[in-house]
């Protein structure tokens, strides 16, 4: 006995024959073979429809003609089972077009009861190419899944998946593209993959060049692709893309890439802004500590001019009165009385530049007291009418904010008297029922929307700067008739769970 054959797996066989003693005389042969064999013999459509329902077989031996059956009529329930089984014919003399019709119908062989030494060869080799089929058909199967899923993923990534090639000296061809084609460029896959010179036509000239130098780059070096760049889109707009991919290079020349082509525009916007605002930022910060400089100026002007003036009179004054003990009293109260003036006026200067610097009455009294008196005190100096319409004493706020809306109330003030060309001022501190409400209008000339935007336009930008720190609202906006009307809201705590904590 052959050991090769001897060593091969159990065969399942399923048998269609209605000459027991024919079944029996091939069930022998199989054996005799080698073959574990596991048979069952059917000779009725019933029975055979059954056995292929309900039981896995390797191979289907059949006679050719059956009382009330067939081979072909078999072969048609195999197939409407959509089974795939070696079928052999072993049948008496059948005529060649009988045979012809049998293969047609499916029958992968036929031979005759009395010649079988082609019979296991031919089981060998029907085995053998049912085995390849079931190889193919689970290579097919986990190419299909495999598709199934690179495309689910393609369709599902917001960046175009891609592969294009150039050949030397033509343009660029795009082999493959994903379906957010559409939502990038602007065109269909098809429309991109069957002429790739619509995406080149969409490159920014400047941003075209610096592709295909890195294309040049990427392909002699074998470095990925990695390049930023504006299109101009079908739908009008522009966007900023990245192209990132691997290269290769075939052996006809042709260079490949493959990759994702992202939508960049929102990070570069981003980057954009942020750039612009550490401009902005840095030039508030210049300027805010040149306006620290001029403060400090201004105060020791303050200092210099006025208290070291009214000091330097007062040294006089009494170095005068120490010369001249006989002075008469009417001239000794005349210079006493100028003495004290310039004591009064001394105080009330030492006095305007500590609540400049610092209101005490802000800590003292709280946010509307130190409103209040920087209104007065804005009057008198300026001339203009300035009217506290409502200052709510209950608009209690943590330090940090009432110091900053007092900063920013002295800012607005400060821009009416030098910008607005206004004659009045009005003012209104309240609370709003989730935070407070602080409003400074004047009757002046107003701002545009020009203004709002000039870049050294500090005092605002200040304003919402600080403000916005605090988790508050700015607005600025033309007030009726005339003028403008600056509303800014801080958050402040309830006063109930302010209590309970």
């Amino acid at each position: 006995m052959n050991p090769a054959i001897q060593a091969r797996r159990p065969l399942r066989l399923l048998m269609i024959e209605d000459n027991e003693d024919d079944a029996l005389l091939l069930s022998h042969r199989f054996r005799h073979a080698g073959y574990d064999l596991d048979v069952l013999r059917v000779d009725t459509p019933a029975g055979t429809e059954s056995a292929l329902r309900h039981h896995t077989w390797d191979l289907i031996i059949s006679d050719h003609d059956l009382p009330g059956f067939s081979a072909i009529a078999a072969l048609g329930i195999l197939q409407q089972l959509q089974l795939d089984i070696p079928f052999i014919i072993v049948s008496g003399v059948i005529r060649e077009e009988t045979a012809i019709a049998a293969m047609r119908a499916g029958a992968h062989d036929y031979l005759s009861k009395n010649r079988l030494e082609r019979l296991f060869p031919a089981v060998e080799r029907e085995l053998r190419e049912a085995e390849n089929r079931r190889a193919r058909q689970r290579e097919l199967k986990i190419q299909q899944q495999t598709e199934a899923r690179l495309h689910a993923a393609a369709a599902n990534t917001p960046g175009v998946i891609f592969q294009m090639e150039r050949r030397p000296g033509e343009a660029l061809e795009f082999l493959f593209a994903s379906e957010a084609t559409e939502m990038l460029l602007g065109m269909s896959p098809k429309s991109l993959c069957a002429n790739g010179t619509r995406f080149e036509s969409q490159l920014l000239p400047e941003d075209r060049q610096t592709l295909f130098a890195e294309l040049e780059h990427s392909a002699s070096s074998g470095d990925k692709l990695n390049w930023e760049g504006r299109i101009h889109t079908t739908a009008g707009d522009t966007k900023w893309i990245n192209v990132r991919g691997s290269a290769r290079t075939e052996a006809n020349g042709t260079q490949v890439w493959e990759g994702v082509m992202w939508n960049i525009t929102q990070s570069k916007r981003t980057e954009s802004e942020l750039r612009a605002s550490q401009l902005h930022l840095k030039a508030l910060s210049n300027h805010l500590q040149n306006a620290k400089e001029e403060e400090r100026e201004r105060i020791a002007r303050d200092v210099h001019d006025v208290l070291g003036g009214h000091l330097v009179a007062l040294k006089f004054s009494t170095a005068l009165i120490a010369s001249k003990p006989d002075i008469p009293r009417e001239q000794l109260h005349e210079r006493i009385g100028q003495i004290q003036t310039l004591i009064d006026e001394a105080i009330e200067t030492v006095g305007r530049v500590t609540r400049e610097l610092r209101p005490g009455i802000l800590k003292d009294f709280g946010l509307a007291a130190a409103i209040e008196s920087q209104a007065e005190d804005f009057a008198q100096r300026t001339g203009l009418t300035c009217r506290i319409l409502c200052a709510d004493d209950d608009a209690e706020l943590p330090e940090d904010e009432s110091i900053a809306l007092f900063r920013i109330f002295q800012e607005a003030l400060t821009n009416v008297s030098k910008h607005a060309q206004a004659s009045e001022v009005e003012v209104r501190l309240m609370h709003t029922g989730d935070g407070v409400l602080l409003e400074v209008g004047d009757n002046g000339v107003g701002i545009s929307d020009e203004d709002l935007a000039k870049p050294k336009s500090f005092g605002l930008r200040g304003v919402r700067e600080r403000i916005a720190s605090l988790g508050g609202t700015v607005v600025v906006q033309a007030r009726a008739p005339k003028g403008t009307l600056l509303q800014i809201t801080v958050p402040a705590d309830d006063p109930i769970q302010s209590a309970i904590h």
